[in-house]
């Protein structure tokens, strides 16, 4: 979309509040560190785009396309018009070039989804319609349009897509194990990049309590005179810090199959995020540029991906988290604070008769 459609764009949906816009950001200015990795190595990897579009024709992408087109409402002027002054407000924020197109499609639960491999396609459901007020799925409406800017969409449609041939398989020996084995890869991947578009929708509709409202009602529903956004990241500090080694380990095992963060911690992610100078720096304009795109480099996408995930450790109160960060600080009596943290005995000091090792258990 040319410059001067985009300000007429923006002259016609005249918003209620003055937000900023940010013309020609790149996806890297939002882009959580282990999600612009992955991408970034992906863009830059001979032959990539030639393997997926010979992949595309295996996809059902156009099937995709047909189900939304004739069993869901497309979002346009005359249908769900509010919806389509979101979109096309997002996307002049964001400044991308094209609109994608957006559905509408029945089915309680509330969910939203962008996919597609030429074209991405936006998909909400009337559960998230009827959910959130305007200021929440203006939020929600933005983390959609991010995925389409940072290419989301693409590796979403395979997931779906692998997914699926996963329970084809099932029945192949080890066929099944190796399907899952991408399909899991992807599931993480795919749960940061969810953070990724999360940062995106704050960006677009710069009200952090409205996009924590959001993520609220998504966890316990329309009752927002019963539930307190304080009280709700609380639940997301219990849930990092509490326990033991035990339920560390359930922390994983239930997060595998999701494609999503759970939802107090992506309100926690959000917030941290917020609160960072690099969105400061993002609000007052200065920010990386898509004309950069080419010149990132991998290596230092790849060192900031450590570097984050380093930095996770250390500051995480999760007792299995807390415990790596003394493995790779070389503290003592690891044995002992291994078998404390499985007995449920992870933050307490030891008894006064019991052997002091290094002391009292941090974890």
């Amino acid at each position: 979309m040319s410059e001067d459609r985009h300000e007429q764009a923006g002259r016609e949906r005249a918003p209620g509040r003055a937000r900023s816009r940010f013309p020609g950001i790149s996806s890297r200015a939002y882009e959580h560190p282990a999600d612009r990795s992955a991408l970034v190595a992906l863009r830059r990897l001979s032959g990539f785009d030639t393997v997926f579009k010979a992949l595309s024709g295996l996809l059902p992408e156009r099937s995709l396309r047909l189900l939304f087109l004739s069993d869901s409402v497309r979002v346009s002027d005359r249908q769900f018009a509010h919806l389509n002054d979101m979109l096309r407000d997002a996307c002049y924020i964001l400044d991308l070039d094209r609109v994608p197109a957006m559905y509408v499609t029945q089915d309680p639960k509330p969910n939203a989804m962008c996919i597609g491999l030429d074209e991405p396609i936006i998909v909400v459901t009337t559960g998230l319609v009827e959910l959130l007020d305007e200021e929440e799925m203006r939020a929600v409406v933005g983390h959609e349009v991010g995925h389409a800017l940072s290419g989301h969409s693409v590796y979403r449609t395979v997931l779906l897509f692998l997914t699926s041939l996963a329970l084809k398989v099932a029945w192949v020996p080890l066929g099944n194990v190796a399907v899952m084995a991408i399909v899991t890869a992807l599931r993480e991947w795919f749960r940061k990049s969810e953070l990724s578009a999360d940062r995106a929708g704050l960006l677009v509709g710069q009200d952090l309590r409205a996009s924590m409202r959001g993520l609220m009602k998504i966890a316990g529903g329309n009752h927002l005179h019963e539930m307190n956004v304080d009280a709700f990241l609380e639940q997301a500090e219990e849930y990092e810090s509490g326990g033991d080694l035990r339920d560390s380990v359930l922390k994983i095992l239930n997060v595998l199959p999701r494609s999503h963060p759970f939802t107090t911690v992506r309100a926690a992610e959000l917030k941290r995020w917020a609160e960072s100078r690099d969105f400061q720096r993002i609000m007052d304009g200065h920010y990386p540029r898509r004309e950069e795109d080419k010149e990132a480099r991998v290596g230092e996408s790849f060192r900031q991906s450590a570097a984050s995930y380093a930095d996770g450790v250390r500051t995480s109160k999760d007792p299995l988290m807390k415990l790596v960060s003394d493995i790779a600080g070389g503290a003592g009596d690891l044995g002992g604070r291994v078998r404390r943290g499985f007995n449920g005995f992870a933050g307490q000091a030891p008894p006064k008769d019991a052997p002091s090792g290094d002391g009292p258990a941090e974890g």
